[in-house]
């Protein structure tokens, strides 16, 4: 497979960048290599309401940590100067820490309402919500500091450890009984194990730089990258609204445990996603500017697109068409809804895996407000179809997700 993917990517990519890329990759196949292997055993130790719970959480948290930073880090690896780039680095990091005490107030005043909200699954968990915040956005923040210095071995290395802390987390507390929360925890050590590593290396590199820092660049750069809070912030809010406000949905209206055959499904076929497209994805950001600025970012996008549609084809029509009978097999009887969800959602998921990687392309040219309004549509599209389908077809929730998914992607790709 690996032999493919550089035989196809070698057209589009200089050796350098070819390089960054299999870096990338294989410091996720690893990582996504142990997370898939040991959730045949982790669905046996876990209830398809115990993956409810976590989708609830997941789909809670990301909707928090998306916007942790205020989207100053997008801007880290896009900006000229290493000294704007530092400034923007403290600014990120300055957000998490004034968006993270946020939602630990809002959450102490209105526990009661979040509890309601959804449907009582996260009674007891809350708490856990303010720390994935600040681990996920300080891991972002020094993540795209380090693609900006294209430390990409570094940051497969943190994937590797997050997989490692994760699934031994969840195992040990689902052979324990700890459940729903030894799900929760797994997630959270998910990104959080990366912080310590990467903020080390930070430490050790680059603390020269605090010598250079001031208030006063702080507020310059500030002024010249607010369209970053402005736009995008809203922009990244809207997209994480458009995935996770219909789970949460799902999970407090839908019949059963849907959104726990959700969760494993969107699992499953996200990997291969996670191993080629995030990785080529940040990769494109930083060579993305590179290319803009040297007035060749619509041909580098569009072949990135077609490279991209070339790899994913085949695995996802394949995914979607033997899942209903190999799912179950795999996880268990209980789970055989998610096969038949897969096979719904692999469209989505194609269109989603070459439209994602280079949807940056909007920020390296600075149409935050084009960017923004797609993800409004998107927030309607997928939100209503959900609420629709909740109250209308129950049974079919789930397939209306997945057709809106699809429909969505494919207008953002257009």
């Amino acid at each position: 497979m690996f032999k493919y993917v550089k035989k196809r990517v070698e057209g589009l990519f200089k050796k350098k960048i070819i390089r960054s890329v299999g870096i990338l990759v294989g410091g996720t196949a690893f990582s996504q290599l142990i997370m898939l292997s040991a959730l045949p055993f982790i669905t046996r130790l876990y209830s398809p309401d115990d993956f409810s719970v976590l989708a609830t959480y997941i789909s809670l948290l990301a909707l928090l940590t998306v916007i942790a930073c205020l989207r100053f880090e997008i801007a880290i690896p896009i900006a000229k100067e290493e000294d704007a780039s530092f400034h923007l680095f403290i600014l990120s990091l300055i957000s998490v820490i004034g968006i993270t005490t946020l939602v630990l107030v809002l959450l102490f005043v209105f526990s009661e309402e979040v509890s309601e909200a959804t449907n009582n699954r996260l009674n007891g968990y809350l708490w856990l919500i303010p720390i994935g915040v600040f681990f996920s956005g300080t891991y972002s923040a020094l993540q795209y500091w380090m693609t900006r210095e294209q430390k990409f071995s570094l940051v497969a290395k943190t994937r590797m450890t997050q997989s490692i802390s994760a699934v031994t987390t969840q195992l040990v507390c689902g052979f324990a009984g700890i459940s729903p929360l030894g799900l929760l925890l797994g997630h959270l050590l998910s990104v959080g194990a990366g912080v310590f590593g990467l903020l080390r290396f930070f430490l050790k590199e680059y603390r020269i730089l605090f010598k250079y820092f001031s208030l006063q660049k702080l507020k310059k750069t500030f002024k010249k990258f607010d369209r970053f809070p402005k736009y995008s912030t809203w922009e990244a809010l809207t997209n994480s609204a458009g995935i996770q406000i219909p789970i949460l949905i799902i999970a407090a209206l839908a019949i059963g445990p849907e959104a726990g055959f959700l969760m494993l499904a969107m699992r499953l076929l996200s990997a291969p996603m996670m191993l080629i497209g995030a990785s080529v994805g940040q990769v494109y950001l930083a060579e993305g500017a590179r290319k803009y600025h040297e007035g060749e970012l619509e041909s580098f996008t569009n072949k990135t697109i077609l490279i991209l549609a070339k790899l994913s084809i085949i695995p996802l029509l394949t995914a979607g068409i033997i899942a209903p009978i190999v799912v179950p097999i795999i996880f268990g009887d209980e789970w055989q809804r998610t096969g038949v969800l897969i096979s719904w959602m692999a469209p989505w998921f194609f269109m989603q895996f070459i439209t994602s990687p280079v949807s940056m392309s909007l920020h390296i040219t600075g149409s935050q407000k084009t960017a923004l309004l797609l993800q409004m549509i998107g927030l309607v599209i997928r939100g209503g179809s959900v609420f629709f389908a909740a109250a209308y077809i129950n049974d079919w929730v789930g397939e209306v997700y997945a057709i809106s998914g699809f429909i969505f992607y494919f207008i953002y790709l257009i």
